[in-house]
């Protein structure tokens, strides 16, 4: 027979983090922090921890975004909470991206103190202003960003050699001692 401690499901930490989408209102935010809290409380998880570090830049794009706001979870439970929580995560519009990592085996929830201040969700602002957007001409290079000088106004022709061969200075230029068709 099976004792009670190998029939009750194994506790274990995690951390989430979730993106959300830079334009994200402030009701929006809050529904999905109130969700989480429910799909982790739901299946028997205790959220021990809950950060909101703002809006930063992406390692690459996201469906269009450059930017979005990170939430850093830390929470205690069973493989099921985990299961609901990305599952809850995937069917939200403003979420971009999630991950989840497994912090610790065999927790033991009753040695955990969780400080209620720790698990509130944070209110998100919106942007101070609008970020411009840079245009796929400036992105290759074909357009000159405002804050760049322009080659334009270089002399000769824009890539740092004179647009006339006559130009070059014979002296300038080195003998590289090769051989020529006269020494043959």
């Amino acid at each position: 027979m099976a004792t009670q401690e190998t029939v009750a499901a194994r506790v274990r930490e995690y951390e989430t983090i979730y993106v959300l989408r830079p334009d994200v209102t402030k009701e929006n935010a809050e529904r999905i922090g109130t969700r989480v809290d429910e799909a982790v409380t739901r299946e028997g998880g205790k959220l021990t921890l809950v950060e909101t570090w703002g809006r930063r830049s992406l390692a690459y794009p996201v469906t269009k975004y450059k930017r979005g706001v990170y939430v850093y979870l830390k929470y205690v439970g069973a493989g099921a909470a985990v299961n609901e929580l990305e599952r809850n995560l995937r069917m939200l519009d403003d979420v971009l991206k999630y991950q989840t990592v497994k912090v610790r085996d065999e927790v033991d929830v009753a040695a955990i103190a969780i400080n209620p201040e720790d698990v509130k969700f944070e209110a998100i602002e919106p942007p101070a202003e609008e970020e411009e957007e840079e245009s796929i001409e400036r992105a290759l290079g074909l357009e000159d960003a405002p804050d760049r000088p322009s080659h334009h106004h270089r002399e000769g022709g824009g890539d740092g050699f004179p647009a006339d061969p006559a130009d070059i200075d014979d002296d300038a230029v080195p003998d590289l001692g090769n051989v020529t068709g006269d020494d043959e």
